[in-house]
């Protein structure tokens, strides 16, 4: 695939620090565009992912104040991969701490995959700090799609799936989770790291339409499986720190804020039930069903919905 998405041209952050949140964790972060713009808060997916340079890239940098983190754990942050003190009600007190810290009353907030997962949680813990959601690949971290996650992507992906099975024992197998999860936390920092990068590579592998290998071997790296596959095990087996449907059952507090869902009709990793189940909770938020894409974010078609949504909310003040 040879097409050039439809974002605005890469850029570099006026101002980017450190933020220690606690006595194990600080976090990186940044900002770019125009710092008396419009804020706009985007939240990574993962967990574990951590920020691209490319991720600056769907907002208007004369009109918005665009702020990026790593979250725990993620990127630049540091302890990579650390799990410890590390979870959803810890990474919405530290979207707080980073909001405070800047002197921002309210932002939009603009997340994919487990970014969406986030900003959900954020939005109905705190509506009255955000102006609007443009939300893509929805992820309510409930047991039928982290189930879907360890086992169902390999109708789809079967040579793939085969890759992330092949380092399990048979025997263990009717339990995935516990068995990557008894390797990635593991004290031997050779077992760890040759799990994360298996469970890592095995994401990166599913996430476009068409293949991008590229995109498999930058997740199967060091800089990136560490965090991805620890943290995503962390969090699934805690089934994202979230009650029982937590994420439909706190629409109401957000129903009233503009919303945006775009989601992409061939998604395996997080696929369309789960954008469908939250439109049909909050019918008010609109729902984009990209025809020709997957997961990722910059799939094109994807990455021109998402920037749409963007030059939506800059001309109208809403999705």
């Amino acid at each position: 695939m040879t097409d050039t998405p439809p974002v605005y041209p890469p850029l570099e952050p006026y101002r980017t620090g450190r933020l220690p949140v606690d006595s194990v964790h600080t976090l990186y972060w940044e900002e770019c565009g125009n710092p008396n713009g419009v804020p706009v808060l985007f939240l990574h997916g993962g967990p574990g992912s951590g920020l691209s340079p490319k991720h600056r890239q769907f907002f208007d940098p004369a009109y918005y104040r665009i702020v990026l983190f790593d979250q725990r754990g993620a990127g630049q942050s540091t302890p990579l991969g650390e799990y410890r003190d590390n979870t959803t009600p810890l990474l919405i007190a530290d979207i707080e701490r980073l909001r405070e810290l800047m002197g921002i009353e309210q932002w939009l907030v603009f997340g994919g995959s487990w970014g969406s997962t986030l900003a959900l949680a954020y939005g109905q813990a705190h509506p009255e700090r955000c102006t609007g959601f443009v939300l893509r690949g929805i992820f309510l971290c409930t047991p039928p799609e982290i189930d879907w996650f360890l086992n169902g992507i390999g109708g789809f992906f079967p040579k793939e799936h085969a890759a992330f099975l092949a380092p399990i024992p048979e025997v263990e197998r009717r339990d995935l989770l516990a068995a990557y999860c008894q390797r990635l936390f593991s004290d031997d920092p050779a077992t760890c790291a040759e799990a994360a990068r298996t469970w890592s590579r095995y994401e990166g592998s599913c996430l476009h339409l068409l293949p991008h290998p590229e995109v498999a071997d930058e997740f199967g790296s060091d800089a990136v499986s560490l965090g991805v596959g620890r943290l995503e095990a962390h969090y699934f087996r805690h089934q994202g720190f979230l009650s029982d449907d937590q994420l439909i059952r706190g629409v109401d507090r957000i129903r009233h804020l503009p919303a945006v869902i775009i989601q992409g009709r061939y998604d395996v990793v997080c696929p369309p039930t789960s954008a469908w189940r939250l439109h049909q909770a909050w019918p008010e938020a609109s729902l984009e069903i990209i025809e020709d894409a997957g997961h990722a974010a910059f799939e094109p078609g994807i990455a021109s919905a998402l920037v749409a949504a963007t030059e939506r909310f800059k001309r109208t003040g809403s999705l």
